[in-house]
């Protein structure tokens, strides 16, 4: 059957795989056949995801995408790939005038720096096909900043910067680079979030036309820009908001 986003014959890295978006990113991808390599800092929850893949040939690696060792073992593990999704990630609430450098670092070493130098490994040792795609984790609050996001939104925007840099270095060898950027994602984590009630959530999605997103409606985006069906598309943010801002 004719499917021009079919994954079928493609290897793709997914980081912060065991739960979330990058989890239903997996998911999503084994389904359209593509081999998933799922990678994680939560060994048990890569355990967990492995079972739910369809097809064969998927594999896992937990490490910390911070720690210079793992990312050169993961790079000289990993098959040749022709997509990688830069999806783990973390958050942080800190008003402006409580920010200190140890959240700076933080949230910049794994939503910026982390993502930088695997690919950089990767890089070197050829691990990425031509005609490769990475896509890159970031957010609408890079530039509808709230409150208390402040760090979140400047790693975000430097997410954005660099992706338009490997869009560029990148393009000679045909290995596409963009960012997806969605608004509030109803995820794991959110459901945890015990201090904020029933009513508060229904005021806030109703903010949202088409209500909040699911990580479901990420990881399509994903697999749109895996896709052939997307080979003429490089350097590109794609905005998700459920018409929260029409």
């Amino acid at each position: 059957m004719y499917n021009p986003y079919s994954l079928d014959g493609k290897t793709i890295l997914i980081t912060g795989a065991a739960s979330g978006i990058g989890k239903a990113t997996s998911i999503e991808c084994s389904k359209v056949g593509a081999k998933v390599v799922a990678v994680d800092l939560n060994a048990e929850g890569l355990n967990a995801l492995m079972p739910q893949l369809e097809g064969e040939g998927h594999i896992s690696f937990a490490g910390n995408l911070c720690a210079e060792g793992f990312l050169k073992e993961l790079s000289e593990q990993v098959p040749p790939l022709d997509g990688v999704f830069l999806c783990a990630g973390v958050s942080d609430t800190t008003p402006v005038k409580f920010i200190t450098e140890e959240k700076i670092d933080r949230v910049m070493s794994v939503n910026l720096v982390a993502p930088i130098m695997m690919l950089k490994q990767l890089l070197i040792m050829k691990k990425i096909n031509k005609g490769g795609s990475l896509v890159w984790m970031s957010s609408y609050g890079a530039e509808k900043v709230e409150p208390g996001l402040g760090i979140y939104a400047a790693s975000k925007s430097a997410v954005n910067g660099i992706m338009r840099a490997y869009a560029k270095e990148l393009i000679a060898r045909k290995i596409r680079s963009n960012s997806i950027m969605p608004m509030m994602i109803r995820t794991e984590l959110l459901s945890t979030l015990n201090n904020i009630s029933d009513k508060n959530w229904e005021k806030q999605e109703a903010m949202y036309p088409l209500g909040f997103g699911s990580p479901l409606d990420v990881a399509y985006a994903a697999i749109y820009l895996f896709s052939d069906a997307s080979r003429w598309i490089t350097g590109t943010q794609i905005k998700m908001d459920g018409g929260s801002n029409l």
